[in-house]
């Protein structure tokens, strides 16, 4: 089991290896002022979609991005 700094760290490179640096830090201070609920916007924020139908969508995503 991870420390809840590995856990921290790694979740730090998630965001900045996803937005990237400046974005990561934009979305955590999104986050905090906004009084965010993940846990709410987990279980009403994400489409009604399968695991397999938000992949094809991110994928089918991806690819137009990379013909433009």
């Amino acid at each position: 089991m991870r420390t809840e700094s590995e856990i921290r760290m790694q979740g730090m490179q998630a965001l900045i290896g996803s937005l990237g640096l400046i974005e990561a830090e934009r979305f955590l201070i999104a986050v905090n002022q906004d009084k965010f609920n993940y846990t709410e916007w987990r279980r009403t924020g994400l489409p009604d979609m399968s695991i397999e139908q938000i992949s094809a969508a991110a994928n089918q995503f991806s690819s137009q991005l990379n013909r433009s």
